[in-house]
């Protein structure tokens, strides 16, 4: 039986009152965000390069953030996020311009009109000591991990990212990252993508990662202190080129965490099949020295809390669980928080697929046993729609789990992970929500809307087919 799940363990604030509209899930219109207040339509953001100097000592940070753009309206004003942090100079295309900081939001003055369509860059410098941002699922973001080394943790998901670098915080605007870490020599910087450079300068030291993406900013990664490394590749298959596979972890876990992090590359085989190509470069898990509620997908360097491994794999399935994010999550993005379901439901039905893969319980007995559950519980929610404080409900995770079952069950094996397989085919790279989903599922496997609309819209239960 697979005993151990994530959403056992996310915070309890999916307990929360539900503060929402209730969308039409199959209109073309995008319906009202449910974080209005972070990010921006008025442009896309094309590439950051963040260039960041820890100092442990204090806990200070002094950053510079260039960030290439494109704007998607005429701007007389780039907006940007940033929590509790100083921006001290900004320039666009070169040209120092005024910054203003308000309810965390920073603002830059454009030196001229911006017409539509026009590539910009924006070069901020920033200081401050970064610390996790209030929100309603508790604080997010830059953490101080609290161990012997001084570490420090990123975990955003969803409104963080702005706690330690500007951006413009929507999961849909997705760009390439490169990350130049400096941090006291002995001290060790780990971020997303691949590690292109180690170099020494005195007491201190540089680490430079780049990821080309594309990345939303709630997915980025950076990860200080002292570490046991394990390199290596994953070989996905002859249809499936091989990726580098690393692995970070504190030294006195180190046993315990490389048997429990071993089966990776078969998890990412067999996902490779279900899903398709693997979409990134790399792959690694980070285990930070302090107890974690929930593991966290970001990009390519998903990181656990020290309570997640015991050397025996009883978290296994979180670790299935975050690999299946690279694809559905990462990859293929939200276009709005409200399609959460996109992410969790699909990273825990791959869970269950994992758990089928390796001869324990089967997709079909797992669904069984979560739908008996899910039947004795409220039935007030709409897993399309759950509303802004309850995006991390498990019912979210269970119940969207149920409605890809429920479709697998109606269409069969072969249509349904050529459903699968399709939508990150599709979308590989961007963003999509239900809506889509609906539409792609209808041309792959027939007429399924009303099977899925019922599951997704519907606050009864559905009856889980035979």
């Amino acid at each position: 039986m697979t005993r151990c799940s994530r959403r056992a363990l996310i915070r309890g604030a999916a307990l929360l009152p539900l503060v929402a509209t209730v969308a039409d899930g199959l209109g073309g219109s995008r319906p009202d965000r449910y974080f209005p207040r972070h990010g921006t339509y008025a442009h896309d953001t094309v590439s950051y390069d963040l260039d960041l100097s820890y100092r442990p000592a204090d806990g200070s940070l002094d950053g510079r953030a260039r960030i290439e753009a494109v704007a998607n309206e005429p701007l007389n004003r780039v907006e940007l996020d940033l929590s509790r942090l100083s921006a001290h100079t900004a320039r666009i295309d070169g040209t120092r311009v005024r910054a203003r900081q308000q309810n965390g939001k920073l603002y830059l003055d454009t030196p001229h009109p911006l017409a539509t369509g026009t590539r910009f860059t924006v070069d901020v410098g920033y200081r401050g000591r970064p610390r996790p941002v209030r929100s309603p699922f508790g604080p997010i973001g830059w953490d101080r991990t609290g161990d012997p080394h001084d570490g420090t943790m990123v975990a955003s998901q969803p409104l963080g990212a702005p706690s330690w670098f500007p951006c413009n915080d929507r999961p849909d605007d997705k760009a390439a990252f490169t990350f130049r870490i400096t941090v006291p020599h002995g001290q060790h910087a780990l971020a997303n993508g691949t590690l292109l450079e180690r170099r020494r300068n005195g007491h201190r030291e540089c680490w430079t990662y780049h990821h080309p993406g594309p990345m939303a900013p709630y997915l980025a990664a950076l990860y200080t202190g002292r570490f046991r490394h394990d390199s290596g590749t994953a070989q996905l298959g002859p249809e499936h080129p091989s990726i580098a596979l690393h692995n970070s972890y504190p030294s006195w876990m180190a046993e315990d965490a490389a048997h429990d992090l071993a089966r990776q590359p078969e998890m990412l085989r067999a996902f490779s099949g279900h899903f398709g190509r693997y979409p990134f470069e790399a792959y690694g898990a980070v285990v930070v020295d302090a107890e974690l509620a929930a593991p966290v997908e970001n990009q390519t360097r998903s990181v656990f809390g020290s309570n997640h491994i015991d050397g025996e794999r009883g978290a296994e399935t979180l670790v299935a669980h975050e690999i299946a994010h690279q694809w559905y999550g990462n990859s293929v993005s939200l276009r709005d928080w409200r399609d959460i379901w996109l992410n969790e439901g699909f990273a825990t039905y791959a869970e269950w697929l994992w758990s089928e893969h390796i001869g324990e319980d089967s997709a079909d007995e797992i669904a069984r046993r979560e739908w008996r559950s899910l039947r004795d519980r409220p039935q007030d929610l709409r897993v399309a729609d759950p509303g802004q404080r309850r995006i991390f409900d498990d019912r979210v995770y269970v119940r969207g789990a149920c409605a890809l079952h429920a479709l697998r069950r109606s269409v069969g094996d072969s249509r349904f992970f050529a459903v699968l397989r399709g939508w990150h085919g599709e979308h590989r790279g961007g963003s999509a929500n239900t809506a889509a989903f609906l539409a792609h599922a209808e041309r792959c496997a027939g007429p399924v809307r009303p099977l899925l609309h019922n599951w997704l819209y519907e606050k009864p239960l559905p009856a889980l087919a035979a």
